[in-house]
């Protein structure tokens, strides 16, 4: 075994333990006092029902969705700055998050109304994450449909900007013309929550996020290849039409399936692919996706904990801890780091 491989089993290795920490941990965290001692009780037994209650119909799902969250929205944004080729791509940065959300707001404020079944059938899973999935990808697809004429990095991204605000002024007028009770429900969705999810549609996230994670792992030697330039894909063989379908598809799922359980989550999809190439000090994406999405997870679960650290019993938004953990990131980034620049 040579030293790089070492090195590498070693990374993933410390990952996976820094993970299950602070998974057991964000399990700990809370107003209410469980000891480590409990957790196999409640996994595998009886034990204090009231302690029970809020560990298996709280806490568990709550820190399954970070992990997935995390993971989930990492992987979304290192696809894009791939496809792009360009450090600041984000879910969020390039207005994708935001046509999620539009996505999520024609369901809520336009079509549920419409039927109260309809809207049931629809916050269980399928419908929001399909609405959602949808808004996504057609703001990606205009990103990259402009992209392809316009090199310049900057103004890719100030145009991802400006879809970002259209798309705004279109829910605020979905806003002003819904009911008073699907606007709520509208509202406190984009607070971004990840404690919030049923069972049903924890499952959901997972099938679906599963299934988008598969589809960029079957396409790990075209990521290394588009990196290089089309001209270098091409020569390698690699089918540069069907490939950017494939992560186009694959990073709108992922992006579009977070974003309609949990809201919108800021910093993490821009944020955390940088981060895993400090830790990596890869840029092959066979290193670089495991890397990220573990990272992405940690992230999360680590934001976790920090939004629980309120004395008084109250929780911190999640996006205020990503916040203030990504944008940090985003600001070495455009200070134009060597590594990061050597990267794309």
């Amino acid at each position: 075994m040579t030293r790089n491989k070492r090195n590498i089993i070693l990374l993933f290795l410390s990952l996976t333990f820094i993970l299950l920490l602070l998974f057991i941990v964000d399990l700990l965290a809370g107003s209410v006092h469980i000891s480590l001692n409990e957790i196999p009780v409640f996994l595998f037994g009886d034990g204090n029902a009231t302690h029970d209650i809020i560990f298996m119909k709280f806490r568990l799902p709550k820190a399954l969705t970070a992990v997935i969250a995390g993971a989930t929205m990492s992987v979304s944004g290192l696809l894009m700055q791939t496809l792009f080729r360009n450090p600041l791509a984000g879910p969020d940065v390039l207005g994708v998050s935001s046509g999620a959300g539009l996505g999520v707001a024609i369901m809520l404020l336009t079509f549920a109304p419409l039927n109260n079944a309809l809207t049931a059938s629809m916050m269980s899973g399928w419908g929001l994450i399909l609405f959602a999935c949808v808004g996504a990808g057609a703001v990606m697809l205009i990103i990259m449909l402009i992209s392809s004429r316009v090199r310049d990095i900057m103004t890719v991204l100030i145009i991802g900007v400006l879809i970002a605000s259209a798309v705004s002024s279109v829910v605020t007028l979905l806003q002003y013309f819904s009911n008073e009770t699907m606007l709520k429900t509208y509202v406190i969705w984009t607070m971004g929550n990840i404690g919030n999810l049923s069972p049903s549609q924890l499952k959901a996230l997972s099938i679906v996020s599963v299934a988008g994670l598969l589809l960029a792992v079957t396409q790990l030697k075209p990521l290394n290849a588009i990196l290089m330039g089309d001209t270098f894909a091409r020569s390698v063989g690699v089918n540069i039409r069907t490939s950017r379908i494939l992560l186009f598809a694959s990073a709108s799922i992922l992006a579009g399936s977070v974003t309609a359980f949990c809201g919108p989550i800021a910093f993490v999809g821009i944020a955390v692919p940088h981060i895993a190439r400090i830790v990596s000090g890869a840029s092959d994406h066979k290193v670089l996706l495991p890397s990220t999405l573990l990272s992405g997870s940690i992230i999360m679960l680590a934001s976790d904990v920090i939004s629980n650290i309120p004395p008084s019993g109250s929780v911190l938004p999640i996006n205020t801890v990503t916040s203030l953990i990504g944008i940090p990131v985003v600001i070495w980034i455009i200070a134009g780091k060597k590594g990061i620049k050597k990267s794309f």
